[in-house]
C-alpha cells in the first residue's frame, strides 16, 4: 500500500492503493499482504466480489454475523462512491459513530473495515463499480444490516434508491449487537 492512515473509528484505516500510468493507462496494486501486516492488519482472504451502481443508489449499512462476521477492503476501480462505515462493536470506543469517504477511480482509496463494522455507500457516479475483498466466505443465515437511514448521516441525496431488503433492516437503535472488542 502507499499508504495507511488510521481514521477516527477504532481498528479501521484509509488506505492508499499504489498507482502508476502511462501512454497505455492506469496500474493499480488492491493487494499487498505485506504492507497490511507491517501495519498491524491481519486480512486473509476468502472472496472477492464488485457491484455496479447507477448514481444514487444506497446500498446498505450490511455486515455478516458471527460466527462468519468478516473483514474487508473496499475501494471503487470506476466511478467514485461515497463509502460509509459504522462501529457496531460494544465496548469500542467509537461504538455507534460513523466515518464516510470518497472512493474513486482518480483518489485510488480504499477502506480496510475491520470485523464488527456495518458497511455501505452512495453512488456519486452512474455505472460506479465497487470492489469487495473479504475475509469470509458468504453465509446466506448470516447477511444482515442495519438501516442505512438510522446511522444520524446525511446522505445528500432526496430520492435514493435503495433495495427492499435494505429498507427492511432495522434502525441501530433497535440493533442488539452481538460484536465485542
Amino acid at each position: 500500500m502507499k499508504e495507511i492512515q488510521a481514521i477516527s473509528l477504532e481498528g479501521a484505516y484509509l488506505l492508499t492503493l499504489p498507482s502508476s500510468q502511462d501512454a497505455r493507462g492506469t496500474f493499480i496494486k488492491t493487494f499487498h499482504d505485506t504492507s497490511l501486516q507491517q501495519a498491524g492488519i491481519n486480512f486473509t482472504l476468502k472472496e472477492s466480489y464488485f457491484s455496479s451502481s447507477k448514481k444514487d443508489v444506497i446500498r446498505g449499512m450490511h455486515f455478516q454475523l458471527p460466527p462468519h462476521q468478516h473483514s474487508k477492503i473496499v475501494f471503487c476501480p470506476y466511478g467514485a462512491i461515497l463509502d460509509v462505515i459504522v462501529d457496531l462493536r460494544k465496548g469500542s470506543s467509537t461504538y455507534g459513530q460513523h466515518f464516510a469517504h470518497e472512493l474513486s477511480e482518480q483518489n485510488h482509496k480504499a477502506y480496510y473495515i475491520p470485523e464488527g463494522f456495518a458497511h455501505g455507500l452512495k453512488s456519486l457516479t452512474e455505472g460506479a463499480v465497487t470492489y469487495y475483498l473479504v475475509s469470509s466466505e458468504y453465509s446466506k443465515d448470516h447477511d444482515t444490516g442495519i438501516l442505512y437511514s438510522s446511522i444520524g448521516f446525511d446522505w445528500g441525496v432526496d430520492k435514493p434508491i435503495v433495495s427492499e431488503r435494505d429498507l427492511s433492516f432495522v434502525s441501530l437503535g433497535d440493533f442488539e449487537s452481538p460484536f465485542v472488542i
